[in-house]
C-alpha cells in the first residue's frame, strides 16, 4: 500500500517549487470561481431589471386601456375589458400575461383555449399577503421546475383613482443561453491563459527555487566539510537575503569558535601528552637510579682496601654504574628525538636504492628485499627515510622469538597508484587485538625495555610528508607494516 508523501521529508527546494505551482493552481481556480459568480450575478441582475422593465411597460399599456375603456372599472369587468386586448398585449411584449382578482383567482390569461379552473391555480395566500404588505405593491416569486429557474412577478392593477382592481401576473422564463455561451468562452480562454501561465510557472518555479536554495546548498556543503581537526574556510556570499546573511554569519562565528576550541583542545592535549611523557621519563630515569644507589651503598659498607679482590669489585661496581648511566642516556636520547625532530633536508631520491642500502646495516641473513621497479622517485629527507625503514625492520626482528626455527623479514618496495608503498613483513608473534589501537601512541610498548617512542616518531615523519602508515597482523603468524608516500614523476 502506498504511503502518503510527508511534506517534512521533502527538500526545501521541492517545497518551494510545489508551493509556487500550488499558488498558481489556486489562483486559477479562484479566478474561475469569481468569474462564474460574476457572470451569474450579472445574469441575475439583468433578468431582474429586464422583468421590471417589461412589467412597467405592460402596466403603462394596461393603464392606457383602463383609461380608454367604456366599461366601469371594477374587478368583475376586468375579463371584459381585457377580452381581446390581453392577446395584443402578449404579442406586443412577447410575454404571457395573467390577470387575477384581488382574491387570487384567475380572471383572464393570454393563453389560447384554456379553462380557468384547470389551467392555472389561484395565487397562493402568502404571495397575496406579500403583495399587500410591500411598499410598491409588487412581489417577484422565484421557483425552479424541471431544473429551470423562472421568475413570476405579481403587481396590483389600479384604476384612475389608485383603487386596486386586480393583480397582474407576468411569468418570465430567463434565457441564459447568451450568458452561458459567454461564460463557456471565457472559461476556455481563461484555461488557455492559465495553461500557458502554468508552464511558465513551472519554469520560473524551478529556476527560482534553485536560486533561493543555492545559498543554502553552499552553506550545507561547507557545514558538511567542516571538521574539528582541520582549518575550516568561512563562507563569503554576496547579494544574499537578510535571513541567509544571518545564517552565514552564524556559521562563520561557529567556525571561529570551533577553531578556538580546537586550538585550546590541541594545546590541552599537548600539555597532557607532555605531562604523561614527563611521568614516563621520570619513571624510566628512576629505575636505574635505585640500583645505582644500592650499589654505591653496598660498596661503602663492604669496601676494604686490603681485600685481594678489590680491583675486581671496583670493576664490577664501575660496570654496573656505567650500564645504568647508559640506560638513562638512552632514555634521554629517545625523549629528545621525539620532542624535537631534526630539520628536514628534503631531496629527490630513489626510494628503492635508499631502502636497499638501509638493509645493509643488518646482519640477519633472513632479511629479504624485493622491488618491482629499479627506480621510484620521491622528495624526502634521506636520513628520516632511513630512520623509518630501520625502525620498522628492528621491530620486525624483535617481533620474532629467538627460539623460533624459521625466521623471515621481507622488505618490499612497489608503486601503488600515485604512491610508493614500503612494506615490512615478519613471521613473528603478531600484535594482540587489544594493543592494535594503541600501537602508534608515543609511550606505548609491549617490550620489556624501551619507551615505545619508535612508531610514534616514524608516524610523525610519514605524516609530515603527506603519507600514511598502516598495519595488518595475525596472532602467531606475523605482522606487515605498510608505508605510503607520494611519488614524484620525473
Amino acid at each position: 500500500m502506498l504511503q502518503p508523501i510527508k511534506i517534512k521529508r521533502l527538500s526545501l527546494r521541492v517545497r518551494i517549487f510545489l508551493s509556487m505551482i500550488f499558488l498558481t493552481l489556486i489562483s486559477s481556480i479562484l479566478m474561475a470561481s469569481l468569474s462564474i459568480y460574476q457572470f451569474k450575478r450579472e445574469a441575475k441582475e439583468y433578468h431582474e431589471e429586464r422583468l421590471e422593465r417589461r412589467e412597467t411597460a405592460v402596466k403603462e399599456h394596461i393603464n392606457y386601456i383602463l383609461n380608454t375603456t367604456t366599461y366601469p372599472l371594477t374587478t368583475e369587468n376586468l375579463p371584459l375589458i381585457f377580452k381581446d386586448e390581453i392577446y395584443r398585449l402578449a404579442d406586443i411584449h412577447s410575454l404571457a400575461i395573467n390577470i387575477y382578482g384581488l382574491d387570487g383567482k384567475l380572471l383572464k390569461s393570454s393563453k389560447a383555449s384554456f379553462t380557468v379552473d384547470t389551467i392555472l391555480p389561484p395565487i397562493p395566500n402568502y404571495i397575496l399577503k406579500l403583495v399587500q404588505s410591500s411598499m410598491d405593491k409588487r412581489y417577484v416569486d422565484v421557483k425552479t421546475a424541471d431544473g429551470i429557474k423562472f421568475r413570476s412577478s405579481y403587481a396590483q392593477i389600479k384604476d384612475t383613482k389608485f383603487k386596486p382592481l386586480g393583480i397582474l401576473n407576468l411569468p418570465y422564463i430567463p434565457d441564459d443561453g447568451f450568458y452561458e455561451k459567454e461564460l463557456r468562452n471565457f472559461l476556455i480562454r481563461l484555461g488557455q491563459v492559465y495553461s500557458i501561465m502554468l508552464i511558465v510557472a513551472f519554469i520560473l518555479a524551478y529556476f527560482l527555487s534553485s536560486y533561493i536554495t543555492q545559498f543554502l546548498k553552499s552553506i550545507t556543503d561547507k557545514i558538511t566539510e567542516t571538521r574539528f581537526n582541520q582549518k575550516n574556510e568561512k563562507i563569503e556570499l554576496e547579494d544574499s537575503s537578510k535571513e541567509i546573511a544571518l545564517l552565514v554569519h552564524a556559521y562563520n562565528s561557529m567556525v571561529e569558535e570551533l577553531e578556538e576550541s580546537a586550538s585550546k583542545l590541541a594545546q590541552s592535549e599537548r600539555e597532557q601528552a607532555w605531562r604523561e611523557m614527563a611521568k614516563q621519563v621520570a619513571h624510566e630515569i628512576k629505575n636505574p637510579l635505585t640500583p645505582m644507589r644500592l650499589t654505591v651503598q653496598s660498596f661503602q659498607r663492604k669496601f676494604d682496601p686490603n681485600d685481594p679482590e678489590v680491583k675486581q669489585k671496583m670493576t664490577d661496581y664501575s660496570n654496573t654504574l656505567i650500564q645504568q648511566i647508559d640506560t638513562m642516556s638512552s632514555v634521554a636520547s629517545a625523549f629528545s628525538n621525539f620532542a624535537s625532530m631534526p630539520a628536514q633536508q628534503n631531496e629527490t631520491l630513489n626510494v628503492v636504492d635508499v631502502v636497499q642500502l638501509t638493509l645493509d646495516i643488518f646482519n640477519e641473513d633472513y632479511i629479504e628485499f624485493k622491488s618491482e621497479s629499479k627506480e621510484i622517485i620521491t622528495i624526502m629527507d634521506r636520513t628520516q627515510l632511513i630512520r623509518v625503514v630501520t625502525n620498522l625492520v628492528k621491530n620486525a626482528i624483535q617481533a620474532i622469538p629467538d627460539e623460533q626455527a624459521e625466521k623471515s623479514v621481507i622488505v618490499s618496495v612497489k608503486e601503488d597508484k600515485n604512491q610508493v608503498q614500503i612494506s615490512v613483513q615478519d613471521n613473528g608473534t603478531g600484535i594482540e587485538a587489544d594493543n592494535g589501537s594503541h600501537i602508534f601512541e608515543p609511550k606505548f610498548t609491549t617490550k620489556n625495555s624501551g619507551m615505545g617512542l619508535g612508531l610514534g616518531i616514524i608516524k610523525n615523519i610519514i605524516e609530515n610528508y603527506n603519507g600514511t602508515i598502516t598495519f595488518e597482523t595475525a596472532s602467531g603468524k606475523g605482522t606487515v607494516f605498510c608505508v605510503f608516500l607520494p611519488i614524484i614523476r620525473m
